[in-house]
């Protein structure tokens, strides 16, 4: 028998319970028990209600409401989720200064060292969540385990509303009764995949060889799922550490959708996130393209340019070449969803002498767009193309 993990269950990942429709709730009693959805044609958020009656995230409203005929849905209220944030990260500060935040709605507490001049770390979770409640009105579910990604598995297994505590000599009877897709990292590709072979359960793939998992989902995946099931994955919190991308996604609704539209909603999502990395003054290398197709499958397409930029210009010209070339699966497949992400991240602490810039790869264009952004909002500056059907919801996120 394989020795109990060395450590101590120090690390908390505290996760809102179904936020957005948790705050709508908190806010008008008449939804309070209610199935509710948030979004308009598409679902963004939906309470448990809701989600007990099928209704999940990124689903047509349309079909959300045949699953659900009583479903309420209403319009995103994005600064009274920023606000409700903002008020729980407090609390999570005054909990331990080591914090990662991992979204708006959950993030990792490191309270190793606490028990000696606080509470045990069950207990400072518990206190957590009494706090959230009063203080904030809303519900959060706390994993507590000797790892960040044991902990938000606990938390997955506790929602909604729970507190679990996975002690180190209890995870492996804890994690391999639990289905593939509870493991935080297990895709429905990757799901999909182990299933062709019979797999159903963490336990399965814990049976298994290193070498197996790599020839069936590639080096990167087999080696990391290998770890997971082995609780072999870091056991420390990581704070002060800037993000590595920074992305926006637009979901169309069940389309058809004419390819002029497509282009355009991406371009709006590069003008966003170009508007971000310039704002964190950073630069990007690496340009990805994200689709969603009719019959749910995915497809990304990347590339990776010369040297990093924060050009709108260049950045967009990137986007636009990728879409292109997916042109023939979006044909095929029907779209419902484009996204883009940039990757390879720099400091903007250096100016290319090959072109004539106002600051580190940043044009004329560029530096105007965003002093209007900075003085009116970003919603003050949107693309022609983009007039009749706007330019998407831009969902509430941590500090780039």
């Amino acid at each position: 028998m394989n020795p109990a993990p060395a450590g101590r269950a120090t690390v908390l990942h505290a996760d809102l319970d179904a936020f957005y429709a948790s705050v709508e709730q908190r806010d008008d009693p008449r939804l309070r028990g209610r199935p509710v959805a948030v979004g308009g044609g598409v679902v963004l958020a939906a309470s448990y209600e809701a989600k007990r009656r099928g209704v999940r995230t990124a689903m047509s409203a349309r079909q959300a409401r045949s699953l659900c005929p009583g479903l309420v849905v209403v319009r995103p209220r994005f600064d009274a989720y920023t606000a409700a944030s903002r008020a729980v990260f407090a609390i999570f500060a005054d909990t331990t200064p080591r914090v990662q935040g991992v979204s708006i709605d959950e993030a990792f507490l490191d309270v190793h060292g606490l028990h000696r001049i606080d509470a045990p770390p069950v207990e400072i979770g518990a206190r957590l969540r009494r706090r959230v409640r009063a203080e904030v009105g809303l519900t959060i579910t706390v994993g507590v385990a000797r790892t960040p990604f044991l902990a938000k598995v606990a938390s997955r297994v506790a929602k909604p509303d729970g507190l679990l505590l996975v002690e180190p000599e209890r995870e492996r009877a804890f994690l391999h009764p639990l289905p593939l897709e509870v493991l935080w990292g297990v895709g429905e590709v990757t799901a999909r995949r182990l299933h062709a072979y019979g797999l159903t359960t963490a336990g399965d793939v814990a049976a298994l060889p290193r070498e197996v998992l790599v020839a069936a989902l590639g080096p990167a995946m087999g080696r990391h799922l290998h770890a997971v099931v082995h609780g072999r994955t870091p056991e420390r919190v990581q704070t002060g550490r800037r993000r590595s991308s920074v992305g926006a996604q637009r979901a169309l609704g069940p389309g058809p959708h004419r390819p002029e539209q497509v282009h355009a909603a991406l371009l709006g999502l590069v003008d966003r996130v170009a508007r971000r990395l310039r704002g964190a003054h950073r630069t990007a290398r690496t340009v990805v393209l994200r689709l969603r197709f009719a019959d749910y499958t995915r497809a990304t397409r990347s590339r990776t340019l010369p040297h990093a930029t924060a050009s709108g210009d260049l950045l967009a010209a990137t986007a636009a070449a990728l879409l292109a070339e997916a042109a023939p699966l979006v044909r095929e497949r029907g779209i419902t969803l484009v996204g883009v992400a940039l990757t390879g991240l720099e400091a903007d602490t250096w100016v290319q002498p090959q072109l004539d810039l106002d600051g580190p790869d940043r044009s004329g264009l560029d530096a105007a767009v965003d002093a209007v952004a900075e003085q009116f909002g970003t919603g003050a500056l949107v693309r022609g193309t983009l007039l009749r059907t706007g330019s998407g919801l831009e969902v509430p996120r941590l500090p780039d």
